[in-house]
């Protein structure tokens, strides 16, 4: 027997990764059999409809909502560890003597030696930081999304006058000096420098070229926005000369979501004035995917291309002929290089034939709650809606490890994987896993839970994107395990 504790807190604000955990500790209680702690946003509304609470229509996206479903009938354990979870999260005891921590952006920047800012603030109210942070001196890495596209335009055009860069929006992955700063998987050093216009775009190729014995001087992410026509490259350019001035960089690669084709002419030419040697990574037809992009960089520098990592499982379910092929996806590059994949076998009607290709990193799902290479729970629960549907053939899932993301997604992730295997003998799973085996989760370890689970997994989206089309086609593509 168990009931449900609904409590909205009005005006008590925490932010997403916070709220997170603290959902997935209530969650692991015994007196506890489904927990969700998070702000009253659209989105977050939707996702307590899902598990079955009842959300009083009042509650708004500056209000904390708490539900709990407890069982026994009392929820007092349940409230008693809520807040002391919260209490926890936001404690800062001081030691007696120690100095005022600064209050300001810039105030921090004077204590410190230091040549970038790393901001993760709400994106609304990042751009007086940023502002700050220039001033100061410091380039700028901008971690937050829904930033408006003005204050962006405003901010690289400060940072061109100072002489500096600023890495985002919505810059997710950046590397500077071997230090790897937001979502950044654990490589090696070497010659190749990286201008990503993409987080996990950039995480692929790094760790393909990882996977290769070859590294990275510097990866400089500079936000999924900089290549449209509004923005026109302002940091891509800033960002090609530095790499061009490193000794240290031989070879430059730009990744990038598709970018607008003036931008994409304007960095082209900028590229050919440059000394340092540039290749592109860009998911649009009649250019390199990813895994290609990373096998030309290994032909240029005299390095042999491996075959990428693979571990097939013992599983082969039914051919899926006639069914969709849905991919459920935490990175946009890695998305969009699949999609363009399946364009490219199937044609360009996906839609009308049951296909699509979601990506749960866009802004769209990030408002109010942490991305789901940190928070996976709505990708999971998408997963298991899209799995219970007949028509889908093949689900294709990308993993995405390093510094930032979720400690050990496998956990989570493959127990929904073997049940929806174990309920349907005609499903199959093919999951990218983007890792190295220097990450903090393991890439090898992860790999083989999911296999186990039932999943195919490949180290190459692309290679991932290419056998979930043979299933749909019943032609699995044969190979020995990673």
């Amino acid at each position: 027997m168990s009931d449900d504790w609904v409590e909205v807190r009005r005006g008590s604000y925490h932010d997403s990764v916070t709220l997170m955990r603290v959902s997935r500790t209530l969650s692991e209680r015994p007196d506890v059999a489904a927990a969700m702690v998070a702000m009253g946003t659209g989105l977050n509304r939707e996702m307590f409809g899902r598990m079955g609470f009842d959300v009083p229509d009042e509650a708004g996206p500056d209000d904390l909502v708490v539900a709990v479903r407890v069982t026994g009938g009392d929820a007092a354990g349940a409230r008693e560890a809520l807040d002391g979870l919260l209490r926890a999260a936001h404690a800062a005891p001081a030691a007696p003597g120690a100095a005022t921590p600064p209050r300001t952006t810039g105030a921090a920047a004077a204590r410190a030696d230091a040549t970038v800012a790393l901001l993760s603030v709400p994106g609304p109210h990042v751009f007086p930081e940023a502002m700050d942070a220039l001033d100061a001196g410091l380039n700028v890495m901008i971690f937050s999304d829904n930033v408006p596209l003005a204050q962006e335009i405003a901010l690289k055009e400060a940072a061109a006058r100072r002489g500096l860069i600023v890495m985002g929006p919505d810059c997710g992955t950046a590397v500077i000096g071997g230090a790897g700063l937001g979502f950044a998987n654990a490589v090696r050093p070497g010659p190749v420098g990286v201008v990503a216009a993409s987080g996990t775009g950039a995480q692929q190729l790094m760790c393909l070229l990882d996977a290769a014995g070859v590294g990275v001087s510097h990866v400089l992410g500079v936000g999924g926005r900089d290549l449209s026509p509004e923005v026109s490259g302002r940091s891509a350019l800033a960002a090609l000369a530095a790499l061009d001035a490193d000794p240290g960089t031989e070879l430059i690669v730009l990744v990038s979501k598709p970018p607008a084709p003036q931008v994409a002419d304007l960095i082209r030419e900028a590229a050919r004035r440059l000394d340092t040697p540039v290749s592109f990574a860009l998911p649009v037809p009649g250019e390199d995917d990813l895994t290609r992009a990373a096998e030309k960089v290994l032909k240029a520098l005299g390095r042999k291309v491996p075959e990428w990592p693979r571990w097939l499982g013992a599983r082969r379910p039914r051919p899926a002929r006639g069914r969709a092929l849905r991919g459920l996806f935490a990175g946009g590059t890695l998305r969009d290089e699949a999609e363009a994949i399946a364009r490219d076998a199937l044609g360009w009607d996906l839609a009308s034939r049951g296909h699509r290709f979601t990506d749960f990193g866009d802004d769209a799902f990030t408002r109010g709650r942490a991305h789901p290479m940190i928070d996976p729970s709505l990708r999971l629960a998408a997963v298991r809606e899209e799995a219970a549907d007949a028509e889908v053939g093949v689900l294709l899932l990308d993993v995405v490890l390093g510094h930032g993301a979720e400690p050990d997604p496998a956990a989570a992730l493959a127990p929904v994987v073997a049940a929806a295997v174990a309920d349907r003998a005609d499903l199959a799973f093919v999951v990218s896993l983007c890792g190295t085996p220097a990450d903090p989760q393991g890439r090898d370890r992860q790999a083989a839970a999911l296999c186990e689970a039932g999943a195919d997994v490949f180290a190459s989206n692309a290679g991932a994107a290419r056998h979930a089309l043979a299933l749909l086609d019943g032609a699995p593509v044969e190979g020995r395990a990673g």
